[in-house]
């Protein structure tokens, strides 16, 4: 078995400690600097003109993390639609001129949601058609970038609602992802399903990972091994998933511990 190779979603001034661990094997990269809303509606080429002289030499799997401050993609306003979809268009451009292969954006579903669609009948129906429409045009400016969007569970405490959007959406260029934190937040919270289970029911859809620990009070990024989640039975299923998807420390402080971290975590993978 081969054991994948844990990489990091880091900022740009994080280079400089992680550098040579991250090209010496060509580690998966995510790109994270292009989120705030400050940075994505402004001029972004000085920051994009950095992060492409900083990625030479770099041939691993690489993303960006998509803007995600109030856009929410369930929005029903059509005018405010027109605002999401074209941040989600910059972040596609810089994408592309990033040659990265995955961006990553926040499902809109809460645990408010899960006990309304009873009492709603047409809540889920409305979201999910929202979503469609939104995500529509932006799907297609992702194929055309080659790049796939993978949704990335927040609030979410049903694996279902994210699996089942897009399934109805049914685009290629449309997958999942799963953060350990955010999950086990909402099941140490909300009572969903363990984080095993988002990564199970996700199957071969699953495009993406985020490794992050917590404390089942907040998210708060810890280093896997300092919070709550028991990270063996987690990576053996890692290890054995049919997707085989990029896994990415996604880590609040303390960068210059994440090669360790990693290590750790890619002895798990082999069973040890």
């Amino acid at each position: 078995m081969t054991v994948p190779l844990i990489g990091a979603a880091m900022l740009l001034h994080n280079m400089d400690i992680l550098r040579d661990w991250l090209f010496d094997k060509d580690r998966p990269l995510e790109i994270q600097d292009f989120i705030p809303p400050g940075i994505i509606a402004g001029d972004t080429s000085a920051l994009l003109r950095q992060w492409q002289v900083a990625l030479q030499g770099h041939h691993g799997p690489r993303g960006i993390h998509g803007p995600f401050f109030g856009l929410d993609i369930t929005n029903p306003d059509t005018e405010i639609r027109t605002i999401i979809q074209a941040r989600m268009y910059k972040a596609l451009d810089i994408a592309s001129a990033l040659h990265a292969e995955w961006m990553v954006l926040h499902s809109p579903f809460t645990f408010w949601h899960s006990l309304n669609y009873t009492n709603y009948p047409l809540l889920r129906k409305t979201l999910f058609q929202a979503a469609a429409d939104c995500l529509g045009p932006v799907l297609e400016r992702a194929a055309d970038a080659g790049v796939t969007l993978v949704l990335e569970n927040i609030d979410d405490t049903s694996p279902a609602d994210r699996s089942d959007l897009i399934a109805k959406i049914n685009h290629p260029n449309l997958k999942l992802s799963v953060d350990t934190g955010h999950a086990d937040l909402a099941h140490a919270k909300y009572g969903a399903p363990p984080v095993i289970d988002f990564l199970q029911h996700a199957g071969t859809n699953l495009a993406h990972v985020h490794l992050q620990d917590i404390d089942g009070h907040a998210d708060r990024h810890w280093h896997p091994g300092h919070g709550r989640i028991n990270w063996k039975p987690l990576m053996t299923a890692l290890a054995k998933h049919p997707a085989q998807p990029p896994l990415l420390l996604e880590v609040r402080n303390n960068h210059n511990r994440i090669p360790k971290t990693a290590a750790i975590l890619e002895n798990l993978l082999t069973g040890n």
